[in-house]
């Protein structure tokens, strides 16, 4: 990574035609993402459903959608929030996903921090996510940035195997 960074924002997802278009990029970038996940075919990933899915997000109480854009204005991800879990009460990543051609370069990582650093600016003691059991690079990602697996379950809204992961904010 150099040794200083090009700038890296977080800003919400403002749902124009234009900026969903550019998710539906970055998610077509990411195909064993979408085969291993199993809620889009990666080779059609249409925008009607990607739109319904991210205002699902925001719908939820405490959801939010969160754009990472270079220096230059471009996509590089996508985050998905809940501020605050109802059954634990701590905020959680639903979903962290870079453009496929920038996947190893340090936005993934970048972008992880960015989420920390918010949270930990509001005093939350700490952050949680679920990865799908079937998705190792995924697990190993956030492992290497100190995320501990706590749990196993099948998630909510798909039923697939899962690993849950903490990460303390204090």
């Amino acid at each position: 990574m150099p040794a200083h960074p090009e700038p890296l924002s977080l800003r919400p997802l403002a749902f124009t035609r234009d900026e969903i278009r550019e998710v539906v990029a970055l998610y077509a970038s990411n195909p064993a993402y979408w085969r291993a996940a199993g809620e889009y075919d990666p080779g059609d990933i249409q925008v009607e459903a990607v739109e319904a899915d991210l205002r699902a997000e925001i719908a939820a109480e405490g959801g939010e959608v969160l754009v990472g854009r270079d220096g230059e204005g471009r996509l590089v991800g996508v985050v998905c929030l809940l501020g605050r879990h109802p059954k634990d009460g701590l905020p959680w990543i639903g979903l962290l996903i870079v453009d496929g051609h920038s996947r190893r370069t340090g936005i993934g990582r970048r972008l992880a921090g960015l989420v920390e650093e918010r949270f930990r600016g509001e005093g939350r003691s700490g952050i949680r996510l679920a990865v799908l059991e079937n998705n190792p690079d995924a697990l190993a990602f956030w492992t290497s940035l100190g995320w501990q697996e706590i749990d196993r379950r099948r998630d909510l809204a798909h039923d697939r195997p899962c690993i849950v992961l903490h990460k303390s904010l204090a």
